[in-house]
Formats: structure tokens, sequence, C-alpha cells
């Protein structure tokens, strides 16, 4: 069935339709509360477009619709498709990051806050997110000066026979020796939870009560430390707090426009303190409306995001508010408020986001702006075809052929894509052979890349000198890949610049070092390198912990992958206790106890 007969046969249900280009590929995904009204629309005469639809259109080869129940369903089907094939011409946010969190379990008679990075359905409470990361750490700091809070990863049961230097400087109660009961670490932990609830006067008036019993029992000790965790709480909210306690927990989220850029800011708020901030630059936005821009974004970020707040405040009301309004509550399952506010304190929010949205955006363009120049000069200096927009980087990483990998990097639009990195592991050369080794790597990644239809770069870098070159050169000639420019990036023994070597070109050009141009290289072989390295790092590591291992009686295959599975390196398994060992599968406590007494019999 073509394009037109499909046009002609579109069901009047709401649903999602992917709009396909050459060889299937899918360009743009949408949404519809009636399928067939909508997709006629972009194909009828004088349409209302805008330039980035215009372009679209006359790409458009062929057509998929998926019909659903509601508008609703239809909204998180796109939202998911989308997620999953990133379509050239939808708006598409580039962060691929999962946000830290702190999760307090209700389970157990100890429970500890620990640092997640996924929120998970198992009845624990999740707080946050903190962005940067260092806003979670220093949150940490904060709770374990204010609250007496375990700072170990030993199993805590009350049988411990002594108490570390933590409780001697009174910054620990030792629950591990009983010191603390049971009761008492409890009502701790609940004073915590209503510290980062942000349940201030419950708090208060909780610690005071305490305080006045401890002083009426003659417990002066006791009522004098918690005198001053009154008072060191009293000034870490006055510092803390940024607005009143009418804002719980909420997300503002804001944009500054320049051009065809734009940067949404979303300012992070638990328990009335701003626990974070994030932002997303995109760039080519076209003439999309801010309407539009802001129920895209809305969509995709909470799409992605574990937790949503009670309350999301923006600058603008986005498109279908009503729709993500109900969409977001289910996502929360409670009640979710979807505002723009016009007066009162949460206009204040707003504004605080807007103009860290606007400083982030200047910056942005700067950056933008310098690395654009970067690539002009790059392209000038050494006679490229084409203007390095997208420029893709490898290295090889061993120690005598040992352990053998290689990296993948992506730099686009002037910084990294590190979704798009890729690592492997040397397959097929043994012993140390360099120019081999970035042959196969390079096979292996450019036939699938030609087999998937992965877009090609603009500029191959390679990490090395002639020999690598003509290594990669070789290699593209296999995979039919021949009109891209690939050149080696390395210094010559005892020289301090860099040099560029170029096919058929036999003197290597020399780099200033004071170019950007020079600069853009080098960031990008390093960040190659660095890839490389951590991962033949990650390789050396476990065939450490599974060499030693081996020497344990009755550890086998099974048990040693379980053990690096849970805990990672031979540290962390010797800082470990039974009981922990405990929880890998197959592990008994006689194997335990030997694997405890080699490792600690051979220190490090």
């Amino acid at each position: 069935m073509d394009l037109k007969e499909k046009l002609a046969h579109l069901p009047s249900q709401p649903g999602v339709y992917l709009m396909k280009g050459r060889g299937g590929a899918i360009l743009y995904i949408g949404k519809a509360k009636a399928l067939s009204d909508r997709v006629r629309s972009y194909f009828q005469e004088g349409a209302q477009l805008t330039p980035r639809i215009r372009h679209l259109v006359p790409q458009i080869k062929d057509l998929e619709c998926m019909v659903t129940a509601t508008e609703l369903e239809a909204l998180i089907l796109e939202n998911n498709l989308i997620k999953k094939h990133r379509p050239k011409y939808n708006v598409v946010l580039r962060d691929d990051k999962n946000y830290p969190y702190l999760r307090l379990p209700l389970l157990g008679d100890y429970p500890r806050l620990e640092i997640v990075r996924r929120v998970k359905p198992d009845g624990a409470l999740y707080y946050g997110p903190y962005v940067p990361t260092h806003a979670l750490r220093e949150t940490l700091r904060l709770l374990r000066r204010l609250f007496p809070l375990p700072n170990c990863t030993i199993v805590i049961d009350g049988t411990a026979e002594r108490a570390c230097i933590e409780f001697e400087i009174k910054r620990c109660l030792a629950p591990c020796t009983g010191h603390q009961s049971r009761e008492d670490y409890q009502e701790m932990m609940g004073q915590v939870r209503l510290f980062l609830e942000g349940k201030d006067n419950d708090l208060m008036k909780g610690l005071k009560n305490r305080m006045e019993v401890e002083a009426a029992r003659l417990n002066f000790e006791e009522a004098a430390r918690l005198r001053d965790q009154v008072a060191a709480i009293e000034r870490t909210l006055q510092r803390q707090r940024i607005t009143t306690t009418d804002f719980t927990d909420l997300d503002v989220i804001a944009a500054a426009r320049g051009g065809e850029a734009l940067d949404f800011q979303v300012l992070f708020i638990r328990g009335g303190m701003m626990v974070g901030r994030k932002d997303f630059f995109l760039s080519g936005i076209g003439e999309a409306s801010e309407a539009e821009l802001y129920g895209t974004f809305i969509q995709q970020f909470y799409n992605k995001e574990g937790l949503v707040p009670p309350e999301v405040i923006t600058a603008v009301a986005p498109d279908e508010a009503g729709l993500l309004e109900r969409w977001l509550s289910g996502k929360r399952a409670s009640p979710v408020r979807l505002t723009a506010p016009r007066r009162g304190k949460a206009v204040q929010l707003v504004r605080l986001a807007q103009e860290n949205a606007r400083v982030a955006l200047e910056e942005h363009l700067r950056v933008l702006q310098v690395g654009t120049a970067a690539s002009q000069e790059l392209q000038r200096i050494l006679g490229l075809q084409r203007l390095p927009s997208r420029i893709e980087a490898f290295d090889i990483s061993n120690i005598m052929g040992d352990q053998a990998v290689g990296s993948r990097v992506v730099w686009e639009d002037n910084r990294p894509k590190k979704s798009a990195y890729r690592k492997f592991k040397i397959r097929t050369i043994l012993g140390a052979n360099d120019f081999g080794m970035m042959k196969e790597v390079l096979v292996r990644w450019y036939s699938f890349a030609r087999d998937c239809e992965e877009p090609l770069p603009d500029l191959i870098v390679i990490d090395g000198g002639r020999g690598q070159l003509s290594a990669a050169i070789e290699a593209m000639r296999i995979v039919g890949v021949t009109d891209r420019d690939v050149i080696g990036l390395a210094k010559e023994k005892g020289e301090k610049f860099e040099r560029v070597f170029l096919p058929e070109v036999s003197e290597a050009i020399v780099l200033d070092p004071a170019s950007p141009a020079t600069h853009l290289l080098q960031r990008i072989r390093d960040e190659a390198h660095r890839f490389a390295i951590t991962y033949h790092r990650t390789l050396r590591g476990r065939e450490l912990v599974l060499s030693v291992l081996d020497e344990v009686q009755g550890i086998g295959e099974a048990r040693k992958k379980a053990l690096l599975k849970k805990f990672g390196s031979l540290d962390a398994i010797r800082q470990s206790s039974v009981d922990e060992m405990l929880a890998v599968p197959g592990m008994t406590r006689k194997r335990a106890e030997a694997v405890l007494q080699k490792l600690n019999a051979d220190g490090s």
C-alpha cells in the first residue's frame, strides 16, 4: 500500500503516527486525538507548517499508525517511542543520565540512607533528585552533622563487641553494639525523614519535647546534645530554606530563547529547599511556539525522570496542559498540579529559573561559537572535505597485548555525545599489535554502522601516527567507506607539539599549541584515551579478582562471577562481612569465611 492509499484510509481514533523516510528510517513521531485529521493536515495544500515540518514532509515515503483507546494512552505511547527511536525531526532532549536520589527503606530494624540512581516501586521512600551530584554529597554531610547517622557498611544487629571511633567523637550512637536501641534508632530516622520532607515544625517540636524529658530525668548530657542539635537544625533551616513552607516539593521549569537555540532550567525544590537544578540546551528548534516546546519538554523530561513532585510550575502554559496534568498524576499515582502562575510567591521562583536559563543560554552560545570557529579552523588547516561537525575518535589500550580494548567517542555540535560512546574487547589480535587492533575495531564498528544505517562522521581521528593511520585507512577500504576524512594525531618522541598525519601526505602537519583547532583535537583524543584506559583497567581488575579467588577451595566460576557482580573489587570483598557475603547467590558461611581468610592473609 503506497503513501497516498494510506492517507486515504487513516483511522479516526486516537493514536500515534510514525513518519518514515527512505529505507524505513523513522523521521518523526507524533500523537493525535483523531489520526485521520492530524496526519492529513501535513499534506494539505497551503497548510500552516513550521519550517522544520515543511522540510520534513517531502522526505516522507511511508507512515505507520498505532491506534490507542484514549488520547492519554497515545501520549504515553508517543513518549516511549520518541525515547526509543530519537527521530531526527522531533525535538529530543540530549540527557542520558539517571539522576541521584536518597533512598530510605521502610523495612528492617536499622534502615540506612543510600544513594541510588533508579526509583523502584519497592515500598522505600525516595528523596531528590539532587543535581549536580555534589548537591547530594553535601546533603548527606549536612544530615550527618545534624543527626548521628552511622557512616559504615557493616551489618547492624546490636551484637558488635566494640564501637568505632565515630562513637567516641559523638558522630554515631553505636547501634551496632546496642548502645543505641532499635526504638531510638527508628525515632532518629523518623527525624531525618521529617527534615527531608520539610516538616520543620513537627521535627523541632519532637526534638524539644525529647530534650525536656531528658532534662526532667536529670540526663543532662543527652539533654545538652539535643539542645545543640536543635540549634544546629534551626541555623541550617534559616540558611537553606529559599521559600516558605507553602512550597514543599515542586519543580520549577522556565526557558530562555535566542534565535533557534533554547535553554530549559528545572529547579528541584524539596521540603522548601532547592536541592538542585538541571539545564537542557536545545538548538535548531526553528519557529516552534513556546507552548509546544514546554509541552514537549515536560513529556520527555518526566518520561525519563523517576519521581514526579506533587506540583510543577512553568513560566509558560504548555500545549495540552490538562492532558499533561492527567499523565503526570498517573505517573505519580496521586494528583499533580501543573500551573503557570501569574502572581504570588511562585512567580519569584519562575523568575529565578528564567534568570538561570538566560545565563546558561549565553554560556552555551559562547561555547558553541568558539567550537564552530575551532571546527572551521580545523577544516582550513587540514583541507578537510567537510566542516567537522561530527567527529569520531578511536584509541587502543593494552599492556603487551594483555586485556586489549578499543574505544570510540563521538563529538557532535562541539560537545561529547556520551550516549554514542562504544567500547570494544579485541577478539582477533594476539600479542602487542596496535595496528592490527585498530584495524579490527574500525572494521567491526563501520561494518555495523553501514548495515544499521548509523550516521557517519565528518572526520575520524585515530590516536597514533603513520602506522595506526594506515591500518585505519585499510579498515575503511574493507568496509567500503572511503568518502570520509581520516587523520592520525600523535607527538613524535621528544617533541612538544602535536602532529597530524594525513593519508598520502609524507610530511606531518605540526599544530600550533595555542590554536583552538589543536585544543579541540586534544580534547577529543584525550577523551578517547580516558574511555579506553578505564575499560582496560576494569577488565584487568576483574581478571585479578578471578585469579585470586581461583585459589580458594570451593569457589568456582559461578561463585566468582556472583562475588564480582555483588562487590566489584577485591578491596570491597575484603572489607565486607560474612553476613554480607551470604547475600551472594550460592555462598555458604564456610566459603565466605574461606574467602575472607584468603584475602586478609594476602593483604593488599
